[in-house]
């Protein structure tokens, strides 16, 4: 490759970032990264902290940024593990906790001192002077150990050039006891050390409530994590049992019968595989030697089976679905940046403000006490933390409520799509179909009853692998056989069809109409039907001749004309567009409520991705297969079925963890909450913001008042966000 092409090749890195405090934090580690040479994109997600950044591979390598990071005082490493996550939250939550403690033991002492001055209930003023003293005193504990962190976290973001809310934090706990010390010194009572206590309490109590929501939608990802048991190994010329994360890549493992596979691996012998958590195949799949499993299936044999490891801990399909989910959580959309660009303003701002409103005041002819008060009341009363939060918690409590409705949503961003999306595309074939077949129709000799011919076909496909097979042999056993038959000899022809002699003695032949024609099997003279012509074709024979004809079809997945419904209900352009013949796309819009115009059939990937960008945007498109990948690219969000194929899965915005297609439509009912919930915390904060700054400028506001509303604006934001994160699933979707 040519140098100036490796140059200009971009590349994009996961990292976590440690020390982050708030979403001032976040934004001054972007701002100080996006001025990097080399370095196009940065986004840092508050919080999953996690960062993700995109540029040159020389600029965004962690030996490159981890110092540049470290100036500032925060911590950069390789993205931790889901387990390590809980961690460091649980860590964040104990550190708040004490410090919670602490401010509200001491500040409690400070707040009463207060109210029995600001209430006139002590009997002299020197008595007032005392206990504003001893208020003083108590506070002290609260600004030196409880606020550390809020300085810690403004003189960073002062270091990154980009002041944020800790910056005015801190300003008001050190004017507010600067202000009361000076009153102290001239005698007067009417200190602030209770507005100082309260600021940083009520942002303590805040910062846990976040962490705990934090914690709460960081668990989302746990849905995909297997336990962490041990397994048994060929070690040292023997099997143990070893700690599954100790396992690595060509060991060779033993699967006891009923066990859940925990690692990716090939097979060394055949055996029967539940894979329905991956692939949404009601029944199990016999699978060869050499073929490759995934963790989260399940053995169901009745002998140990032996497979070699193809990828251990941290490598295996779920893990990169969890890794892929936390790198698309890290971007942020555009309600986000929204909400950044407005947070990023408002602090200079808010000191502009503040710096003016001491020399105004003064101009006004007020003194140099409530001059003060009123500047101290412009820095609390504009702390941007509900800006901040109003968008990151709403994101991240709806992508858990996803993840609990049984939808992976590997970018969060796409919430704010999905909330408005105008047109649905479906594939037909893996996507509206169950992949299983059914018995549409059936015709037999004279004389042949249903009864009959299902005793016969119950023998005669016991056992076989194949997929007709399957269905014809859940069709026979429908009805109670008091007399079963038994096949005494079985020769298979694969994808013929089967030769097998029954208990009495008399041959049967299934299977198409082209082989039965070559076993020299004489069958009727039939008009084409032309309304079963897409369907599947069965032929049985025995010695009289032949015997029945079967068509079966695949049928669509149990909630798919609900599905259709709903969405045609809520006004979406709704199309099923495939590769498979007319005929039978055509039945299955039927079967499904969808209109014969709304299907299109024998489309190649590349019609396919034309197709769907003809239809009104935003388009979201739900395939499965390999030819799906170009449609799920061209669509604005892309959604991949339980059953999708590796392509198809990186290619998709979202992935369904049930069979069917339920979960898309619960998928645009959480996005709907989801942007509703992120433009009422961003209305809000951003309106609670200007008027409160215009009303502290205007008016004299006192700092404990300030205090109090900049709270409530935060922990508004916050549980209007868990609202979300904690509400009931909507039976109605």
């Amino acid at each position: 490759m040519p140098v100036s092409d490796a140059l200009n090749k971009e590349e994009e890195q996961l990292y976590t970032l440690h020390g982050m405090w708030c979403t001032s934090c976040a934004l001054a580690v972007e701002g100080s990264l996006k001025r990097l040479e080399g370095v196009h994109e940065v986004s840092v997600h508050y919080p999953s902290a996690a960062l993700c950044i995109s540029g040159t591979p020389a600029a965004v390598q962690l030996p490159t940024l981890a110092p540049k990071v470290k100036r500032l005082g925060y911590r950069l490493t390789e993205l931790e593990p889901v387990a390590d996550a809980h961690g460091r939250l649980e860590e964040e939550s104990r550190y708040l906790t004490l410090r919670l403690m602490v401010g509200s033991l001491f500040g409690m002492w400070t707040m009463l001192a207060s109210l029995l001055i600001y209430a006139g209930a002590l009997p002299s003023e020197r008595i007032e002077l005392v206990v504003a003293w001893v208020s003083g005193a108590f506070s002290l504990p609260v600004v030196l150990f409880a606020g550390v962190p809020f300085y810690r976290a403004g003189w960073r973001t002062l270091l990154a050039k980009r002041p944020g809310m800790d910056v005015l934090v801190s300003l008001g706990v050190i004017g507010a006891v600067m202000v009361s010390v000076w009153l102290l010194w001239r005698g007067s009572a009417e200190v602030y050390f209770d507005t100082a206590v309260m600021l940083i309490v009520l942002l303590l109590v805040g910062r846990l409530v976040e962490t705990l929501c934090r914690h709460r939608g960081l668990k989302a990802l746990d849905a995909l994590a297997l336990p962490n048991d041990d397994i048994t190994v060929w070690q040292n010329e023997r099997w143990g049992s070893v700690p599954v994360d100790e396992v690595m890549k060509g060991t060779r493992v033993e699967l006891a019968p009923g066990e859940l596979i925990a690692l990716d691996g090939i097979l060394e012998d055949s055996g029967w595989i539940d894979t329905a958590s991956l692939t949404g195949e009601s029944l199990p799949r016999h699978f060869y030697a050499g073929q490759k499993v995934y963790a989260g299936c399940r053995y169901l044999g009745t002998t140990p089976l032996v497979m070699q490891v193809s990828a251990g801990v941290g490598k295996r399909r779920l893990d990169q679905l969890c890794d892929e989910m936390r790198r698309y959580q890290a971007k942020k959309g555009e309600l986000q940046k929204l909400a950044d660009r407005f947070a990023a303003w408002l602090s200079p701002l808010a000191l502009v403000l503040a710096m003016l409103t001491l020399p105004v005041a003064l101009l006004f002819g007020l003194g140099w006490e409530e001059a003060f008060v009123r500047a101290l009341s412009v820095l609390v009363v504009a702390c941007p933390c509900a800006v901040g939060l109003a968008v990151p918690l709403a994101s991240l409590a709806g992508s858990g409520q996803a993840m609990q409705q049984g939808v992976a949503l590997r970018d969060p961003a796409a919430l704010e799509i999905l909330a408005h999306i105008r047109s649905v595309a479906l594939d037909k074939t893996g996507t509206l179909t169950t992949g299983s077949h059914s018995v549409l129709y059936w015709q037999a000799r004279e004389g042949i009853d249903k009864h009959t011919l299902q005793r016969k076909l119950s023998a005669a496909v016991a056992g076989s692998e194949h997929p007709l097979a399957q269905a014809l042999a859940r069709w026979s056993n429908r009805q109670d056989n008091h007399h079963p038959e038994k096949c005494l000899q079985v020769n298979d022809t694969p994808g013929e069809g089967r030769r097998v002699q029954l208990n009495s003695g008399e041959w049967l032949i299934v299977g198409s109409a082209s082989w039965l024609t070559n076993q020299q099997v004489v069958l009727p003279d039939q008009e084409e039907d032309t309304t079963l012509a897409f369907a599947s074709q069965v032929m049985v024979s025995d010695g009289t001749g032949w015997l029945a004809t079967l068509y079966l079809a695949d049928q669509p997945v149990e909630d798919a004309e609900k599905s259709m419904k709903y969405l045609l209900h809520e006004g979406c352009v709704v199309a099923m567009i495939s590769g498979d013949r007319q005929g039978a796309v055509s039945w299955l819009g039927e079967q499904i409520g969808l209109a014969r115009e709304a299907c299109y059939a024998q489309r190649s990937p590349e019609a396919k991705a034309r197709l769907l960008q003809g239809l009104p945007s935003p388009t979201l498109y739900v395939g499965d297969g390999l030819n799906d990948t170009l449609s799920l690219a061209a669509a604005d969000v892309g959604i991949a079925p339980l059953s999708a194929s590796e392509a198809a899965r990186e290619g998709a915005s979202a992935q369904l963890m049930t069979p069917g297609i339920g979960g898309v439509v619960k998928l645009l009912s959480i996005a709907k909450r989801t942007r509703r919930i992120m433009v009422q915390n961003l209305l809000f904060s951003a309106l609670y913001n200007t008027l409160a700054l215009g009303l502290v400028v205007l008016m004299a506001i006192p700092p404990l008042v300030a205090v109090l509303a900049m709270a409530a604006s935060s922990l508004t934001v916050t549980l209007n966000a868990a609202r979300l994160a904690w509400a009931e699933p909507d039976e109605n979707t």
